[in-house]
């Protein structure tokens, strides 16, 4: 390699380092390159990918509905048909950041009578046994029948008893809340861990009024 340094406005010579270099011919198809060995000359082909005609686009969705199915079609060109698509009108897709809600292993409307049910059944008893899980989700529902009655209106005491299935219970809420949980501002249940369930060993907990 030579370098021409005679001023400061000297440039690089690449004509040595040409000439060094193998000969590469790139023609539209593929390119190759020529390598001398003596006698024989081998030559070794590289051939360039060609476009592909058809794009992957992006996928429109967060939970895979049948990933597996999606993995056997060959002709799929497309992810969305694997992912759930929610459309509300503009399109807008939203992680539920923080919204946990206890399934119970049942649908909404059975879960809510559930609950209803439960709720009902610790205001008249003061205390109930059930499983820690069902123990935890009704807990807010009870703390919330409280603070109605603490209100102690007329529209108060309608949310309650469109909750609450026994209308005596109701009433007494509404008469001694104020005796009972007049200085309490919250935490009005307590849940008491106790031996698992025999038969399918479900952890159960015991949940009183405080």
């Amino acid at each position: 390699m030579a370098c021409a340094s005679t001023s400061a406005s000297a440039t690089w010579n690449m004509t040595p380092l040409r000439s060094a270099l193998p000969s590469i011919h790139a023609p539209s198809s593929a390119s190759s390159v020529r390598f001398s060995t003596g006698t024989s000359s081998s030559r070794l082909k590289l051939s360039r990918p060609k476009p592909s005609s058809k794009i992957l686009h992006s996928f429109v969705g967060l939970a895979p509905i049948h990933p597996l199915l999606s993995l056997a079609s060959p002709d799929s060109t497309s992810l969305e048909h694997c992912f759930t698509v929610i459309d509300n009108g503009g399109r807008f897709f939203a992680m539920r950041h923080g919204r946990r809600v206890p399934k119970l292993n049942r649908p909404p409307d059975q879960r809510r009578a559930l609950l209803r049910a439960l709720t009902t059944q610790l205001l008249k008893h003061g205390r109930i046994k059930t499983t820690r899980s069902r123990a935890r989700a009704m807990r807010k529902y009870v703390d919330k029948m409280v603070t109605l009655a603490k209100d102690g209106s007329l529209h108060k005491r309608r949310q309650a008893l469109g909750f609450i299935y026994e209308k005596e219970i109701v009433h007494a809420l509404f008469a001694e809340v104020e005796e009972r949980y007049g200085d309490r501002n919250g935490g009005y249940t307590r849940i008491i861990r106790t031996l698992p369930r025999r038969g399918d060993n479900a952890p159960m907990a015991y949940i009183e009024l405080v």
